[in-house]
């Protein structure tokens, strides 16, 4: 068991927003269109497209207002528990002790854990329930 066997490649990569209207904003104006905007506990979440690009972008955490603003990189996952399973099984470093869920993303909801890479990026294994 190797978690490579459980994703496919980048979902997208998660950039937090001070003003998510002028994020939304932003990059319709460079050529993106928005593919979702979802209720996030008290705030909104949102998902900008550019061909196979997506943006997750969203309001009510801190931002960094210089270079390295990016949260983190998501890739793309076929099945969340056996990705977790394999991640525990490799000693990866683990930020989550079990698996989360989000169930107003898309249709039917999203699940996902996150480790930290060597140089503490954030990793995100995300399914999206179908």
């Amino acid at each position: 068991m190797a978690i490579q066997d459980y994703f496919t490649g980048i979902q997208h990569v998660g950039i937090p927003s001070a003003d998510l209207d002028k994020t939304i904003a932003f990059y319709k104006s460079i050529g993106f269109e928005q593919a979702g905007l979802f209720p996030n506990g008290d705030n909104r979440c949102a998902f900008m497209k550019f061909g196979n690009l997506i943006i997750e972008t969203w309001e009510g955490d801190p931002t960094n207002p210089q270079a390295g603003a990016i949260n983190h990189i998501s890739l793309n996952t076929t099945d969340v528990d056996q990705a977790f399973a394999a991640a525990k099984e490799q000693g990866l470093n683990l930020v989550n002790d079990e698996i989360q869920s989000i169930p107003t993303f898309w249709d039917k909801g999203i699940r996902f854990f996150n480790i930290l890479g060597p140089n503490h990026e954030t990793i995100e294994f995300c399914e999206i329930l179908k």
